[in-house]
């Protein structure tokens, strides 16, 4: 039996960030996400300057109002070792992620590999719905597709679960990151 595939736009996307109730968890799972090249933060970053994260933008002041009305923003980012350009930037964005509310670990691929956890990049809404994200060759989000169907809901918990617990929070993962140079 195949079920109907629902997509949304990316603003019904965005909103999902404020109206959910509890928790919101993302897995990441790509080597690189082409909008971050796009950005003066990672210009910065690949020249080796610091990145200039800017906390007052629109993105860390919702970050922030949501935490404050008690509600969880949780990833685990999976990493190459040794880690792409795009990851080390992600790493280093973790701390900016951090300071507004959000919970960042992270977990070798090869460790990811090993628990065979999906390859895909999903946000998980208060363990009831799945934000399944995806992405072009060039690695540019073109779609999101919504996913309410009970049973994939229930593996996609125990896939954030399976994450969450052997995934190391970011500030002691990065002294684990051996450097690019």
């Amino acid at each position: 039996m195949s079920r109907e595939r629902v997509l949304i736009d990316f603003n019904e996307f965005d909103a999902m960030f404020e109206s959910f109730a509890r928790t919101a968890f993302r897995l990441e799972t790509r080597r690189r996400y082409r909008p971050d090249e796009q950005t003066e933060t990672y210009r910065r970053f690949a020249a080796g300057e610091a990145a200039g994260w800017d906390l007052e933008d629109p993105w860390c002041r919702s970050r922030r109002e949501q935490v404050a009305l008690g509600k969880r923003f949780e990833r685990v980012r999976i990493m190459d070792n040794p880690p792409t350009q795009g990851q080390r930037y992600l790493l280093d964005n973790a701390a900016r992620n951090s300071a507004v509310g959000e919970d960042i670990r992270y977990l070798w691929r090869a460790d990811d590999d090993r628990l065979g956890l999906p390859q895909e990049d999903a946000w998980l809404f208060d363990s009831r719905v799945i934000a399944l994200l995806h992405f072009d060759a060039d690695d540019d989000l073109t779609e999101v597709e919504l996913i309410t169907d009970p049973v994939q809901v229930a593996l996609a918990c125990q896939v954030r679960d399976t994450a969450w617990h052997f995934a190391t929070p970011h500030h002691a993962f990065t002294a684990e990151v051996p450097s690019d140079g």
